[in-house]
């Protein structure tokens, strides 16, 4: 299938209307923000701008199935390519999250999902979103419209710029289209399930991690939606059948050993489980969201890291990518705490839901991320006046001083 977005009019009225705003000669000039579908405005510091739309961007330029790879669109439903790959046999490995509640009908675009970098489960496997982005389109902050990258790895050389994209939430430029490495579905898949406190967990996960197993998501959560409130990990293999069926046998030796016993789930129940992981449908994410005071914080840590020691006012962690993204929920005044449990081990901290309570600017003694030492605060400056040096796109959005 084949398309020109190139030719799209809406391309040629947002390259207009960006040059238009680029060219004013003073202050003050107009600040714009990227919007396809708004499944991520929750995120960031502030959403200021005017709406830049890439709804009209929707197509699938070039797709070719024995190349594993897809060109579209930045404005085409995330829910349309995934149909378009799953004809074929192939999916996007990283499940990126939309937040909604009928994925098969969610509005979340292209575009969105490079933009915000967010990954789901199987991220700890196979990789992040910006590791199957080969080349794009965008508009930067002087009006012009470059192209980064090609259909092919070895097309990226020197500067990676496209995938610098990925995570920027539109900050940097607006992303017009994009080339996707693209994976075939696993021939085999296990769901499996297990009672074990967190540290057990922990340190199984790590040693599984070192061996060559089909391990491909993992999930460890205190759940207390079930009697008694049990502490259990939930692992998802995916890969050929045998290694599969020689995973299971191996893993429950492993539990044996801890006196704990390896449950297999039912297939169709748990994919849609680990569906509503990615897309924070689990009650680990709704019944805490009902305690107005209560804040979603996301900790990023390596993933060898042990329990964490965090504050009592906090939840339960639930963990993800076999240990290296655990999220809590706690008021805002943990900010610190959180911050410095996630540092003591090498991570961070970032907010990535406010409380119902708050408003939507929050106090300045509680950013959204963990603020970024001298270096780092001066490579993203830099990076932010090379694309964008009037500032058009996304002001404060991850920073709240520019």
């Amino acid at each position: 299938m084949r398309s020109s977005p190139s030719a799209h009019p809406d391309l040629a009225a947002l390259l207009d209307t960006v040059r238009a705003a680029a060219s004013t000669g003073s202050a003050p000039r107009k600040s714009f923000r990227i919007h396809g579908s708004g499944s991520h405005d929750f995120y960031g510091e502030a959403l200021e701008g005017e709406l830049l739309e890439t709804r009209g961007l929707s197509c699938i330029v070039q797709y070719e199935p024995s190349e594993l790879v897809i060109t579209v669109g930045a404005g085409t439903l995330l829910c349309d390519l995934e149909k378009t790959l799953a004809a074929q046999g192939q999916c996007l490995a990283f499940e990126p999250p939309v937040f909604a509640a009928d994925r098969t009908h969610s509005q979340a675009t292209v575009g969105g999902m490079v933009a915000s970098g967010l990954s789901g489960p199987a991220r700890a496997s196979v990789g992040a979103v910006r590791d199957f982005v080969l080349g794009l389109k965008f508009i930067n902050g002087r009006g012009e419209h470059l192209t980064f990258g090609g259909q092919v790895m070895k097309n990226v050389a020197g500067y990676d710029v496209s995938r610098l994209l990925a995570g920027s939430w539109g900050t940097l430029g607006l992303i017009t289209e994009v080339s996707l490495k693209v994976l075939p579905v696993a021939p085999a898949e296990a769901h499996l399930m297990c009672r074990l406190p967190q540290a057990q967990a922990l340190a199984l996960l790590h040693r599984w991690g070192g061996q060559p197993l089909p391990l491909n998501a993992s999930c460890w959560v205190q759940d207390n939606s079930m009697p008694g409130q049990p502490e259990m990990l939930f692992v998802r293999l995916r890969g050929a059948h045998a290694a599969v069926e020689a995973a299971k046998v191996r893993m429950s030796q492993d539990l044996a050993a801890l006196n704990s016993e390896l449950l297999v789930q039912a297939s169709e129940s748990a994919t849609q489980d680990w569906i509503a992981c990615a897309d924070q449908r689990l009650p680990f994410f709704t019944q805490a969201a009902a305690s107005p005071d209560a804040a979603l914080w996301r900790l990023s840590v390596p993933q060898t890291a042990p329990v964490l020691n965090l504050p009592a006012s906090t939840s339960a962690p639930f963990i993800e990518w076999h240990g290296a993204q655990r999220w809590v929920w706690a008021p805002l005044s943990e900010a610190e705490a959180l911050r410095k449990a996630a540092a003591a081990v090498g991570g961070q901290a970032t907010l990535f839901r406010r409380p119902q309570q708050a408003s939507a600017a929050l106090p300045v003694s509680v950013p959204v991320f963990t603020p970024l030492d001298a270096v780092h605060q001066r490579i993203q400056h830099a990076l932010k006046q090379e694309f964008d040096p009037a500032g058009l796109f996304g002001p404060r959005r991850l920073n709240a001083h520019f």
